[in-house]
């Protein structure tokens, strides 16, 4: 896929995911412990062979771009292509797409890459997306639409867009998933087209005004383009809420799901930090958790996913939470399904009790 540009386009609504959006992007958001939930879509376009990728990106990018620094973890770091990160546009990519693409418009032409693939954050799983591209190319579609056929939408990817397909895989409209059927084709937002045919949408909606986002403008012309819809049959969640996150990181837990995720062949690739071995006291005690390294762990932890620096004391009880970095765990403390974002502080004996449909996020004490 050397001939293919990769544009990660961070158009998601955040309006759901709270506290944890608000001096972040989504994004840059952690998950499973160690890494942010843009990583696994940059990795799935370099252990595909992109090699020249764009992220189209918003206002408070400061932790995304810490984040990202210049590529290296995903072999970015390069001369001639590379990555590329975009964040200085006047819209809000979540509304209006095409003005962020027309401003830089001559990354994409000074790439003269003949394919692109454009793809969300937010969508997580692991792709190759070299299957999809020779589909593409064997059938000469004016796009390539990749989605996933799921038994679960009445209760999971609720909002997400989902797609009417015929027989021979051509795309004859777009709708709303509701919640009102378990199994519906999902839009995984992610398309591939030629260089050119971008360009034009583009610029074509720009000059009429009657498109504002790229997907607007496809979903709209389904009669003039030949769209189809390439099947991808692996584990797929989409993070679009602040349930969603929790049940997506629990997920994680499951065997199945984080040997598919994390595959030898294709693994996910994140910035590396140099940390200690994590600590685990005497009279510790852990279960089916994801710890990563640099913490101390004094009590009792199950079915958590724990970040990096957390300290669990002695007494504290933690059951299927979710413990962002640099956050302390006092003693006596006792939390279940909680989302402790990063530096959250639980003082001695606190008691915090979720539920999976609304867990309580803990945000970190900020003092002025």
């Amino acid at each position: 896929m050397n001939n293919c540009v990769g544009i990660i386009n961070l158009d998601e609504d955040e309006s759901k995911m709270g506290e944890l959006v608000r001096n972040r992007q989504l994004a840059a958001i952690p998950i499973a412990a160690r890494y942010r939930i843009i990583d696994f879509v940059l990795s799935n376009m370099t252990n595909s062979g992109v090699e020249c990728i764009g992220i189209f990106s918003k206002n408070k990018a400061r932790v995304l771009m810490d984040h990202l620094k210049n590529g290296r973890p995903w072999d970015l770091h390069r001369k001639r292509d590379g990555l590329k990160v975009f964040n200085f546009g006047y819209e809000d990519p979540a509304f209006d797409d095409v003005h962020n693409f027309s401003e830089n418009i001559e990354f994409i032409k000074y790439s003269r890459k003949e394919y692109i693939i454009m793809a969300p954050s937010y969508m997580v799983c692991n792709i190759d997306y070299n299957e999809a591209l020779e589909e593409h190319k064997k059938t000469g579609n004016d796009i390539t639409m990749i989605y996933k056929n799921v038994g679960n939408a009445d209760k999971c990817f609720i909002g997400c867009e989902v797609l009417n397909i015929d027989e021979s895989g051509k795309l004859l409209s777009v709708g709303e998933n509701i919640g009102r059927k378990n199994s519906s084709n999902i839009n995984m937002e992610m398309y591939i087209m030629s260089t050119e045919l971008f360009i034009d949408i583009v610029l074509d909606s720009i000059r009429s005004g009657m498109y504002r986002k790229i997907k607007q403008f496809i979903n709209s012309n389904l009669d003039i383009l030949n769209v189809r819809c390439f099947k991808f049959n692996g584990y797929l969640t989409c993070i679009n809420s602040l349930s969603s996150y929790y049940t997506s990181n629990m997920d994680l837990l499951k065997k199945k799901v984080n040997d598919e995720l994390f595959y030898e062949g294709r693994p996910i690739f994140t910035k590396t930090k140099d940390e200690a071995p994590t600590h685990y006291g005497r009279e510790c005690n852990v279960r089916n958790s994801i710890i990563a390294n640099g913490c101390c762990i004094e009590g009792e932890v199950r079915n958590s996913i724990i970040g990096r620096r957390v300290c669990i004391a002695r007494g504290a009880k933690i059951e299927s939470c979710i413990i962002l970095q640099n956050s302390i765990i006092g003693k006596e403390g006792k939390l279940n399904k909680v989302i402790a974002d990063k530096g959250a502080e639980i003082k001695e004996e606190e008691i915090y009790i979720g539920s999976e449909s609304c867990p309580i996020v803990i945000e970190k004490l900020r003092k002025f």
